[in-house]
Parts: structure tokens; C-alpha cells; sequence
């Protein structure tokens, strides 16, 4: 039995060709990420501009899929398919390049955000719930993108949308509340990331992140306190790190009726201003403000009371953390009472006069 091939160099290029195309795009691609892409990170970490290497991030990884697809396009014209076959391949390729550009879209955008938004603590007041309304936006539009791209009717399907909308508000009518409300309190600008708040219900913490239906609190004992956005956006609260933090700490002193109170404002300022130019202080948030006068202690006598004289100093600190002024309180009290003592000052025990009637006695038992 005799088998003949009839079998020409055309033919075997028609094979062979489409496989070297789409794997020689594969091997461009990683060639171009390992090679070009590395290079360019390490140019960009040398310089000092910071988006530069928040672009790259945003491309990095899909070289390889970028140069594949164009070996699958130069593939399938170098194969002969069908009409209708080439048309779902290029509907294909056309939805992928756009999918992946909308990623790096993602990407990009918020991390150029987080970028624009951070401060020199490396805290950016953006929160997860406003990094994932951003994705859903860019992603939606990049969805309605490739579908009208690739011949399909986007007008029914936001019908469709604005239809189940309604009814799947009324369902999840709960999560919506929570959800809204954060994102309320995401565009005040009130609440943010490193503040620290105190609810009129008691609850306090620092500001960890405002979620998809929860605000996250993290205490002074390192728990966390999680609470629904609802319950933050309809009670009321007391932001403690705006508008800047700079911080008046009021403290009350009672000091005996014979003391000259001259001399006891001028030792409490001397402590007040000694211990105040101990802290390294920075007023680069408020550049418009004179440091002397943010820094300036001053006394104000309130009443005489039962058995002393009350006053009040108040200090003015910047404080990168909230409870810092507990320490500060702490250290001005250790040092206004060894000061006071070697100054003769006295701190007046509380004293209480009282009326005692005199005795009467009984008439049976005086005689």
C-alpha cells in the first residue's frame, strides 16, 4: 500500500506560522516586561518625582497579554478562517485590550490619588469605601465600553438597570442606608483616616478606614470599634485632629489666699514655658501662624473659692497623637509642685467651716 503526501513549504507555513506568531508575541512580551519594564523601575526610583513609579505599577504585568493578543492578530491573518470566525476573534481581542486597559485605568487613578491625598505621616485620608466607588465607576464605564465596542446595545441594558434598581434598592434598603452614609462622610472631608473622634454616645477612637457599611474605630486599648456609617452620619461628634492639631490644654490650680498672685502667675509661666520649649514642635500645617504666639501660655484667675484661689493656665501644644497632652499635663504638674514647694507657694487642703450649737441640758439629769 502506498501513501503519498502531497504536502508544500506553503502549506507548512499556513501550519507553523500562526504557532510562531503567537508564541513569539508570548516571548516578546516577557522579554519586554523583564528587560524594558525593570529598567524603566529603576530609573524611576532614582528620581524624586513619586508618579512616576505609580505609572509603571499600573502597566506593570500585562506586557506579556498585550504582546500575546498581537500575535494572535498577526495569526489570524496568516491562517485562512472563516468570515465569522475571524469576526468573534477580533471581538475577543478587542474586549480583552480593553479590559486590561481598564485595570490599568484602576490602577492608575487610585494610586495617584492615594499619591495626592498623602501627607508627610504617610497617612492619606482616602478610604477603602472611596477606593472601591472609584474602581466601580471605572469598571462600569469600562464594561459599557467593550460591550458597545463590540456591537452589543448598551441602551436596553441601562433600561434593564434602572428597572431592577428600584427593586433592588427596596430589598437592600439596610445596606444602601449604611452605604450612602458613607459616602457622605467620605466627601465632607469630616471624618478621615488618623483622626480621632468622639461620638455623643461615648464611643472613641482613631479613624481607621470608613468601609462599605461600617467606620472602623480603633480605641486607646488597640480594640476596634466597628460601627455602622449610619449611626456616625445621623449623631453628632466631635472631631478632635481638625481643623489642625494644635491642641489648648486647659489646667486648674488652686493656690492659698496669703500667696502674691503676682508671683504665683509669674513661676507658673516660667514652668508653663520651660517645659514647653522641651517639645520640638512643628507648625508646618499652619505656616500663616506665629509660633510664639501658638506656643504662648496664659493665666486666667476664675474665683475665690471655699478655701483657696482657683485659676486656670492654658497651654497650647501641637500634638501628633491625641492623648500626647495627658503626658504634657502629667509632666506640668510634677514640675509646678517641686517649683511651688521651693517657692514657699502652698496648695490649700480643702477646708470646710462648721457650726456646732451648743450643748443643752437636760433638767431631769441637772438636778
Amino acid at each position: 500500500m502506498n501513501f503519498s503526501f502531497n504536502i508544500t513549504i506553503q502549506d507548512v507555513i499556513k501550519m507553523v506560522g500562526p504557532l510562531l506568531a503567537i508564541l513569539c508575541g508570548f516571548i516578546l512580551g516577557i522579554v519586554f516586561e523583564k528587560r524594558v519594564i525593570k529598567n524603566i523601575q529603576k530609573l524611576a526610583a532614582k528620581t524624586h518625582w513619586k508618579y512616576d513609579t505609580i505609572i509603571i505599577d499600573s502597566i506593570q504585568g500585562f506586557s506579556i497579554l498585550w504582546f500575546s493578543l498581537g500575535g494572535v492578530a498577526v495569526a489570524t491573518n496568516i491562517y485562512p478562517i472563516p468570515p465569522a470566525i475571524q469576526l468573534i476573534i477580533n471581538k475577543f481581542l478587542i474586549a480583552t485590550f480593553l479590559a486590561s486597559a481598564t485595570l490599568i485605568v484602576s490602577r492608575l487613578l487610585v494610586g495617584l490619588l492615594k499619591a495626592y491625598t498623602t501627607n508627610e505621616q504617610g497617612i492619606s485620608p482616602l478610604t477603602s469605601l472611596f477606593e472601591l466607588l472609584t474602581k466601580v465607576v471605572i469598571y462600569s464605564l469600562g464594561v459599557l465600553i467593550i460591550l458597545q465596542s463590540i456591537g452589543i446595545q448598551i441602551t436596553p441594558l441601562l433600561t434593564a438597570l434602572g428597572v431592577g434598581g428600584v427593586s433592588l434598592g427596596l430589598a437592600l434598603q439596610s445596606p444602601l442606608t449604611n452605604l450612602i452614609s458613607g459616602v457622605s462622610i467620605v466627601m465632607s472631608g469630616k471624618v478621615q483616616p488618623g483622626n480621632y473622634i468622639r461620638l455623643a454616645s461615648g464611643e472613641s477612637g482613631y479613624v481607621v478606614d470608613v468601609e462599605l457599611k461600617y467606620t472602623v474605630l480603633q480605641e486607646i486599648t488597640d480594640n476596634l470599634l466597628v460601627l455602622p456609617n449610619s449611626k456616625i452620619l445621623s449623631g453628632s461628634f466631635k472631631n478632635f485632629s481638625l481643623p489642625n492639631k494644635f491642641f489648648v490644654l486647659p489646667v486648674t490650680l488652686d493656690v492659698d489666699y496669703n500667696s502674691d498672685l503676682e508671683t504665683v502667675e509669674r513661676i507658673t509661666l516660667e514652668v508653663a514655658n520651660s517645659l514647653l520649649k522641651k517639645r520640638v514642635i512643628e507648625y508646618e500645617s499652619l505656616e500663616e501662624s506665629n509660633e510664639e504666639d501658638l506656643n504662648k501660655p496664659f493665666i486666667r484667675y476664675n474665683q475665690f473659692d471655699y478655701f483657696s484661689i482657683n485659676l486656670t493656665i492654658y497651654l497650647t501644644i501641637y500634638e501628633q497623637e491625641f492623648f500626647e497632652h495627658l503626658e504634657i499635663r502629667h509632666q506640668f504638674l510634677k514640675e509646678l509642685h517641686k517649683r511651688y514647694k521651693a517657692e514657699g507657694i502652698e496648695i490649700p487642703f480643702p477646708i470646710q467651716s462648721g457650726y456646732l450649737p451648743p450643748k443643752k441640758v437636760d433638767d431631769t439629769y441637772a438636778n
